[in-house]
This record gives structure tokens, sequence and C-alpha cells, in this order.
């Protein structure tokens, strides 16, 4: 049984240590087979984007036999040796232009002595010019640079952001300037940022970020993982007692569910699967672990955000094309790092496509929704307090559990309190969520309703929160757009739950529920 990591990112370290790759070199071969070709991908991080530009390494330095046995090695393909330029900008730590311009200068001296090359330029943009035409007297060069935006994203909300994205604008020009040169070229990074010369210049440059053909190039689909995994899975059902169905079931929740094209397959997290097998199949929230979304907190609360609305009503696709870091929405920012992904797509003949987004598993919906809470209720144990929420509204208390909410509002210190309806919607959205309680994300209403829809036994709750209004106000609204209609032939008791927040005092002031007569 081959071992499982996620710690080695270096294609032939994996190949010569005998760990378990799943093979995605096809998808490699389709990029590489025509005489030229310069591509650039997006994926939230910890998704094999490292690996992947290190399999291109080896390929374009002629290593076949470390791809003895995989796909690319039975298909038609010269393995010509070519010069390599890796940029991995992932490791330019810096907090200002001048430092990541020295950052940058040294890792270009290390791919020159690494092809045997003098340089004479000091400034980093020359010297990448001086080091791709110089390369390129030998063969024409392959330029591979991962995480081209990790400085970018290191100083998000930070004054410096603009002149580190003039810097790195300035940089990556070059790679325009010397198109002749190159044989082939792969970026990859997280977010596609505007103003950035690789896109606003590069008018050769080919995005396949959500081409549905490379749409589980990254990750492993259901199939990849039942196949590479099988043995691991054995085992990891043996050790939890339980059959492996159930074990594979368990797995699909927690960690499949990315979706990078409408209509392509979702895929697994790697890292997450790999952590899951590395600790003897305990589940855990594996990927969200390995980076804070502190900025992302941070901007739902300066712009607003309603969790809420964002996960049920459309978005277009032109949202998710390029962003500016001057002009950051949470949103687009939120699915290109991996916290939402694409659920279902529309398609409409004045607007186009549109998209409605929601946590792709388990794992991420639990977690992001636990540091949202802590983020927005720094002084409470929002634990505690969405298990009591929970215990309420399974029992029929609806008082007790107006008072739970009250509770929660009440630990929001006043510093941190915003006026505003989605700053209510997102706190009681997101601990209903918590718990398992809310599922109105998961349903998108088409007709312009939004399903607020909370299913408790036999009961179903339709919940409408306002500020500064009334209840009445709210169960009205609810009536007046027939959101119980859904329900009428369910055999279900809905009941319709009225909710106002009262800025000023910082709590919920007035309620009603009442047992719908809704006949559809």
């Amino acid at each position: 049984m081959k071992r499982v990591t996620s710690a080695v990112y270096t294609f032939e370290d994996l190949r010569r240590g005998d760990f378990l790759y799943v093979d995605k070199t096809a998808f490699i071969h389709e990029l590489i087979s025509s005489p030229k070709g310069i591509y650039f991908l997006s994926r939230p991080r910890r998704f094999g984007k490292s690996l992947t530009i290190s399999t291109l390494k080896a390929i374009f330095q002629g290593k076949r036999e470390l791809f003895d046995g995989l796909k690319i090695d039975g298909m038609d393909y010269d393995w010509k040796s070519y010069p390599v330029i890796h940029l991995d900008m992932g490791d330019r730590r810096c907090n200002n232009a001048e430092a990541l311009e020295r950052s940058i200068r040294i890792i270009i001296e290390e791919n020159a002595q690494n092809l045997g090359i003098t340089l004479t330029e000091d400034r980093a943009q020359e010297a990448f010019r001086e080091l791709i035409r110089k390369a390129s007297n030998v063969a024409p060069v392959v330029i591979l640079i991962d995480e081209y935006d990790k400085p970018i994203l290191d100083n998000i909300g930070k004054p410096e952001v603009g002149a580190i994205r003039e810097e790195l604008e300035a940089f990556y020009g070059v790679i325009k300037t010397t198109e002749p040169c190159q044989r082939f070229v792969f970026i990859t990074g997280v977010a596609k940022f505007t103003r950035v010369s690789i896109f606003s210049k590069l008018n050769h440059l080919t995005d396949i970020t959500m081409n549905g053909r490379f749409a589980t190039m990254f990750g492993y689909t259901q199939y990849e993982l039942e196949t590479n995994f099988a043995e691991h899975l054995t085992d990891a059902a043996q050790k939890r007692d339980v059959s492996r169905q159930e074990l594979i079931a368990q797995m699909r929740r927690w960690y499949n569910g990315y979706r990078f094209e409408e209509s392509a397959e979702t895929v697994y997290n790697p890292v997450s699967v790999a952590q899951f097998f590395f600790n003897d199949g305990k589940f855990n929230n594996y990927w969200f672990e390995t980076g804070s979304p502190g900025i992302l907190f941070e901007l739902s609360k300066k712009w607003n955000f309603d969790f809420e609305d964002a996960l049920t009503q459309p978005i277009q696709d032109l949202a998710f094309s390029q962003f500016d870091v001057d002009r950051l929405l949470p949103l687009p920012l939120l699915m290109q790092t991996g916290y939402l992904t694409i659920k279902e797509a529309v398609s409409d003949p004045f607007m186009g496509a549109a998209y409605y987004l929601g946590f792709p598993n388990f794992e991420v919906a639990s977690a992001f929704t636990m540091f949202l809470l802590r983020d927005y209720l720094p002084e409470a144990d929002p634990f505690t307090s969405v298990q009591r929420l929970r215990k309420t509204l399974f029992s029929g208390d609806h008082e007790g559990f107006i008072a739970e909410l009250n509770s929660l509002l009440g630990a929001i210190p006043w510093r941190l309190h915003i006026k505003h309806e989605s700053y209510y919607h997102t706190i009681t959205y997101m601990a209903m969520r918590l718990v398992g309680l809310s599922a109105s994300a998961e349903e998108p209403v088409h007709s312009g309703a939004i399903d607020s829809g909370v299913t408790v036994g036999e009961t179903v709750y339709l919940f409408e929160f306002k500020l500064d209004k009334s209840a009445n106000y709210a169960i009205e609204q609810i009536k007046n757009k027939r959101y119980a209609a859904k329900y009428s032939a369910s055999g279900k008791t809905v009941i319709l739950f009225g909710v106002n927040f009262n800025s000023e005092k910082r709590q919920i002031d007035d309620w009603r529920a009442e047992r719908s007569c809704c006949k559809g």
C-alpha cells in the first residue's frame, strides 16, 4: 500500500519516494502537445497547484523515467529538454514593493545559476528579461509561475498593496515582451486580479480556470478516490468499524463538493483526503486549518455582506472573471479562495450566465461558520450558544429560541455593532447553519422567493428577519411571497416565524410565530 502524503510538493520526490500519485498527466499532455502555449489557472490554496508546476518542470526537463506507468508515458510526446524558469512566488515574503523587488531578484538569480547563466542586470524586471533571452539561446524557454498573486494576497487591506501590485505588473509584463523566446508558460494563483499585466497585456493568454475540460485537473473525482485509495479506504473503514460504503458516504459529505465549471463533476479537496488517511480515518477540518480567512471576515463586515442573501441569489459570471485589489468584494473572493463553490448555473437571455453558490462540503461549511461567528462574537462561545439554540427549536420552545438569539446578540461588543440588517442576518443565519438547521442555501428558488425553510422533524419553520420594522411586517412578507406553498403537499406542519431586530437595543424586540394555512 503506497504512502499518502500532503507534505511533498515536488513530483520527483513524490515518485522516487513511492508515494501515492493520482495520475493527472493526461490533462498536462493536452496542454503541452501544441508547439506553444501560455495558460493561466486559478484554484484555492492547497489544491495541487505546486505539484502540477513541479510535474510540468520534470516533463520539460525530459525526465521520462519519472513517468513510467503514467498516462503521458503512452502518449505521443517528444520528451525534449528545455530551459525551465520556475518562479515560486509563494516564497516571496514581503511587506512593501522594495522588499518584493529584492526577493524576486534573488529567485531570478537562483534560476540563472541552475541554468548556468550569468546575469548583469540589477533590477528584477530587467534581470528576468535577460534570463529569458540568454536561456533561449539554447532552446525556447519554459516559464512556470506558481502562486503569482501570493504577494498581493498577503497584503490585502494594507496601504502597501497598490505598490506591490504595480511591482508585479511591471515584472510580469516581461512575459509579453519576450514571447518569441518561449515554448510554454503556465501561471497559477488563487485569484484573478485586474490591473496585473499578465491579464491586461498578454492577449494570447488562455485562461482555463473555468474550462470544463480541465475542471477536474485539480482535486479528486469520486472514481479517482475509490480506485487510487482503495486499500486506504478499506483500512480506514476497518479502523472506524464501519462498512466501506458508509465510510465513502461520510467522506463525500465532508470533503467532496468543489465544482469549477457548472456542468463538471465535483471533486474532493486533495489535502483533506491525504490528511484523513494519514490520521487513520479521523474526520477533521484539515484544509480549513491550513489557512486563516480573517481578511474575508473583515471584508464581509466592511461591506455589510449578507450571507443568506448571497447563498440564495444568483450572481453573474462576470463577477468572477477579474477583480481589483482596490475594490475587493467578498463573494468573488470567497469563491476563488475555495470557501464557496458553484452549486448550480442558470442562463438568462438578457443577463447571460449566472451561478448559485454554496459551501462545497461539511468541512468548509462548519469550520467557516464557526470562525465567522467567533469573529462577529469575540466575547462569546458560539458553539455552546448555538447548541442551546438548536435545543429550543427542536423542543418547540419559541420563547426560549428568541431568548437564545438575544443572548447571542448581547455578546456583540458595542464597538463592533453594525446597524445593518445584513449584520443580523449573518449572525442568525450562520448560527442556525452551524447546528444543521438552515438549508435555504442548498435549495435556490428561481421564482425570486427566498426559501428560508428550516426543517425540524415534522415541522418546517419559515423565518423572515427584519431590522427596525415589526414581526407582523415579516409575517406578511412570508405570506405575500407565498413561501409556504412549496411545503403544502409535504404533510409537515409549517410555522411562519417573523422576527424584528431593534438596532438601538441590539436585541429582538418583536417576534411572532403562527401556523400556516397555505394550501399551495
